[in-house]
């Protein structure tokens, strides 16, 4: 076992770094009071690899590993998690699932676009009346005679959706097959048929736009669909899985972030005569805020380990990746609540960020599969009974 990273593993995770310090972190109160989207910020991290990490350079990524990835979106989401959102839905949701299922056109016109920043991307499971329950969708794709697919209905919840270019989207084929007749489709946001809803207006992760989308009577052509007729839950659920994994290095940087700035107040931060930090029940939340960190990292470096082998021939990495993001949400919520608490009445005013990391770690606990969900998938996996 070598827990040394590798010389190319280093330079991403301080490219990430740099720019997260720099450029994210500076403007995130900013963004966090308005809402607004952070094209800027995005177009650099595009510039620099980031929104197409593990994408091979043929399609515009940086070609690197999945420890790269979630070095790199740790680093991101200390600085601010809404970026991180963005940048993990690009990166996993959006071209992860089109590098492994879609054509060679399709990955030369969708994936390039996004992981060299130029194009936002978008995932769109999520319906308002189906969210951990997928198969319930209602949102439809009818085949025509000449081959194309007529699409009807709405997706909700759907990360980058006002600004998105391009979505994978799901809709049911074939509702008597259930699961198996679910079909994905590239969906490009400026052809006729396709509209966007509000902007929701959310407790946490204010810079990532989030809106319902509704498609009526949208064309889409018989190269547009994402694999196979009938894949789309399969894809789906692969491709929640390697998400899993971007989402419990969002809740690391967030918890980081909140513990770092706690380790800084409890030195200088005095009461009776002496640093909060000499005090023994603050010395505990301590103790306790760097164990659940650290547990936190190390699952998920192993859920990425493991997505590597998985990619190389070896076995799936769905139970790691479910592990790795429960721990780590819950860890993010617990840090971040521990922070708030020692900071005291600064914690709970917007004058500092600790707040914002609290609002922020509470969305790792739902997206991407509830922390109720990865516990079924965990417990399904270890006793083998549905």
């Amino acid at each position: 076992m070598d827990f040394r990273f590798t010389e190319e593993q280093l330079m991403i995770q301080d490219v990430a770094r740099r720019i997260a310090q720099e450029k994210i972190a500076p403007s995130a109160e900013h963004h966090d009071k308005t809402g607004e989207f952070p094209l800027e910020n995005i177009r650099t991290l595009g510039e620099n690899g980031l929104m197409g990490i593990e994408v091979p350079a043929e399609y515009g990524g940086a070609g690197m590993d999945p420890i790269s990835y979630v070095l790199a979106m740790v680093e991101i989401a200390a600085g601010d998690a809404a970026h991180s959102t963005i940048v993990s839905v690009n990166n996993s949701l959006f071209c992860n699932g089109i590098l492994k299922f879609g054509t060679e056109e399709q990955k030369q016109l969708y994936v390039r676009a996004i992981a060299e920043g130029r194009e936002i991307g978008a995932f769109a499971l999520t319906e308002p009346q189906s969210g951990s329950d997928a198969t319930a969708m209602r949102c439809k794709a009818v085949k025509q005679a000449d081959g194309t697919y007529v699409i009807n209905g709405k997706k909700s919840w759907i990360t980058s959706g006002p600004v998105a270019k391009y979505i994978v989207l799901f809709a049911m084929t074939d509702a008597d097959k259930g699961a198996r007749g679910i079909t994905a489709f590239m969906i490009d946001t400026t052809k006729a048929g396709f509209h966007r809803g509000k902007t929701e207006p959310k407790l946490g992760i204010r810079a990532s736009a989030t809106c319902e989308i509704e498609f009526t009577d949208y064309v889409a052509q018989a190269n547009e669909v994402l694999g196979q007729e009938g894949e789309g839950f399969k894809i789906a659920m692969s491709v929640l899985d390697a998400g899993r994994i971007g989402i419990a290095s969002q809740a690391i940087g967030i918890a980081r972030a909140a513990y770092e700035k706690t380790i800084e107040y409890v030195k200088e931060r005095k009461a009776f005569g002496a640093a909060i930090g000499t005090f023994q029940m603050t010395q505990a939340k301590i103790a306790d805020m760097k164990c659940k960190l650290d547990a936190a990292l190390l699952l998920t470096l192993r859920a990425a380990w493991q997505k590597g082998q998985f990619e190389q021939g070896g076995a799936r990495f769905s139970n790691e990746a479910a592990i790795a993001k429960l721990t780590a949400s819950e860890a993010a919520m617990w840090i971040t609540h521990q922070a708030v608490q020692i900071h005291g009445g600064m914690g709970y005013s917007k004058e500092m960020p600790l707040e914002r990391y609290f609002r922020d770690a509470k969305i790792t606990e739902i997206y991407e599969g509830t922390s109720e969900i990865q516990r079924l998938v965990i417990a399904r996996n270890e006793t083998g009974l549905r």
